[in-house]
């Protein structure tokens, strides 16, 4: 990283988040929906080298509980324009690898503390173009924030490195140093907060890189990369380029030049990224690397002895927030045999009780992305009542959007389909275990591995779960999802990806490489 020691390490706090319960708050979001109402339907360009463009291809994002509005048009990168975003990135890159460690922390907190300021109009893009109720678009934006602070003071962490052992009469050095061009692939589900932590990570360690946002959310990435410019970032050490994934977005992992993708989305888009940069292409001189957070499908155990009213809470929450369409929501509830039935009963009353409705009106649970996510999502719906008992829910629900009723299934087969393949949307397989040694076994019989919890009061139980629930990111008697950046970093085993650990302390490593220097005196 960056050669000087300056100034002090700032100290890393969390972002507080706002109570829409209070007026004053409240208020400030309907004012920013709005405000950002008016600017439905602009036309963003692409952005390479700092030069705005123009294609004939358009991407058009839409409200998903309104279809018929139009959110943002956004130019369509395709192949052709793999080779301009690489070499722009790699011309800014001659220069930002050398960026003083000042500066380029200056760009992430400036960023941070323009999302501070315009933290309403940020969520309100959320809530219209991908339908985050308000607490929800609130968290996302919080996480920006938190990513871009602690990615800065992890920067000046890594930059006050030094070898373990100083050696006699030689003074040693370890510099983190800068890797090259990235691709940053990010997904629609957290479209501030996870897109700008790995833009954030990639620049504040000297990287540069070609940005292509998910085609259900370019708006928001458009938004925060206006903010990046605002504070200061350079001509091409991010490129904006909302494109084609296979024709843009695969030319880009097989670039030559190409040092690292990181990407965020699903188990068959990552194996497929993994597998395009694991080929070696002519004049490519690296081993490119890899940053996947993909898949999960997320379980929640419920003991005999489990406080019960907690853990249909918990899983409520964990199931339903953002309508199931988080890789660490809880897809699965595994609840002992002996406080089964009083735990579907109280989770139906909970279930059907959870209100739908436009997220402009911060109502609990609103649409899902897009119709074809509906469509799966209905699929699985059907298949699950094949494989077991509906007991809340099953059907789309009324309205324009792409609304569809919360949904619990419950006498599901640790084998079965929906206990195993991921689905990404309001649907809950409730599982019956005979004990815990069955409910752990079950937890455990997926491909995958990112999230759990466990709800339990003995402590013997706490440290088996502790030690075998083979997940990256494991709760006790609390829900699954809801990671807070420092406190909970987050990436999952298996096929739920490389272990990330975003928003930890060790995630810069990723986005760069030690160079160990020996000098004599």
């Amino acid at each position: 990283m960056a050669t000087t020691q300056s100034t002090a390490v700032r100290p890393f706090t969390n972002e507080p988040t706002a109570d829409y319960r209070k007026e004053e708050n409240a208020r400030g979001m309907r004012e920013a929906i709005a405000k950002v109402r008016k600017e439905l339907g602009r036309e963003y360009d692409l952005v390479i080298g700092g030069k705005r463009i123009k294609t004939s291809g358009k991407i058009r994002s839409i409200n998903p509980a309104k279809p018929g509005e139009v959110v943002g048009i956004h130019q369509k990168a395709e192949r052709e324009h793999v080779e301009p975003a690489m070499e722009a990135a790699l011309a800014a890159f001659e220069t930002w690898q050398y960026a003083p460690l000042e500066q380029r922390v200056g760009v992430l907190r400036r960023t941070a503390e323009i999302l501070r300021q315009r933290k309403f109009e940020f969520n309100a893009w959320l809530v219209l173009e991908v339908g985050k109720n308000w607490d929800e678009a609130e968290a996302d934006t919080v996480e920006a924030i938190d990513f871009l602070e602690l990615y800065a003071h992890q920067a000046e962490v890594l930059d006050r490195a030094e070898p373990v052992v100083q050696l006699p009469g030689e003074k040693g050095y370890l510099r983190y140093i800068a890797l090259g061009v990235g691709a940053v692939i990010p997904p629609w589900n957290f479209p501030n907060a996870i897109a700008m932590g790995m833009a954030a990570a990639s620049v504040v360690c000297g990287n540069t890189v070609v940005l292509k946002p998910s085609s259900d959310s370019p708006t928001i990435a458009a938004k925060f990369f206006e903010a990046m410019e605002e504070a200061g970032l350079p001509p091409g050490v991010v490129n904006f380029c909302p494109g084609s994934g296979a024709t843009f977005g695969n030319g880009l992992v097989e670039h030559p030049k190409t040092r690292y993708i990181a990407f965020t989305g699903s188990k068959e888009v990552g194996l497929d990224i993994n597998e395009r940069a694991a080929k070696t292409a002519k004049g490519q001189v690296w081993i490119k690397r890899t940053i996947l957070e993909m898949g999960g499908k997320d379980s929640i155990v419920v003991d005999a002895d489990a406080d019960v009213d907690s853990a249909v809470a918990g899983v409520i929450a964990a199931a339903f927030g953002f309508q199931g369409q988080k890789c660490s929501a809880c897809s699965r509830a595994i609840v002992h045999e002996a406080v089964y039935d009083e735990f579907l009963t109280k989770l139906k009353a909970g279930v059907e009780k959870l209100p739908l409705g436009s997220p402009e009106d911060n109502v609990r649970m609103g649409p899902v992305i897009n119709e074809g996510a509906m469509k799966s999502i209905l699929n699985y719906i059907e298949v699950g009542k094949q494989e077991g008992r509906l007991i809340a829910g099953g059907a789309r629900a009324e309205g324009e959007g792409y609304f569809i009723q919360p949904t619990v299934i419950a006498d599901i087969a640790p084998g079965a389909r929906l206990s195993q393949e991921e689905i990404f949307g309001p649907v809950l397989a409730v599982i019956k275990a005979k004990d815990f040694d069955d409910a752990l076994a079950i937890a455990n019989n997926t491909e995958y591995g990112l999230t759990g919890a466990v709800y339990t009061t003995d402590p013997a139980k706490i440290e088996r779960a502790m030690r075998e629930f083979h997940v990256g990111n494991l709760y006790i008697n609390r829900k699954c999802t809801g990671a807070i950046v420092g406190a909970n970093p987050f990436g999952g085993f298996n096929m739920s990806g490389t272990d990330s650990k975003a928003g930890g302390t060790d995630y810069l490593y990723l986005f760069s490489q030690a160079k160990a220097i020996g000098r004599k005196l």
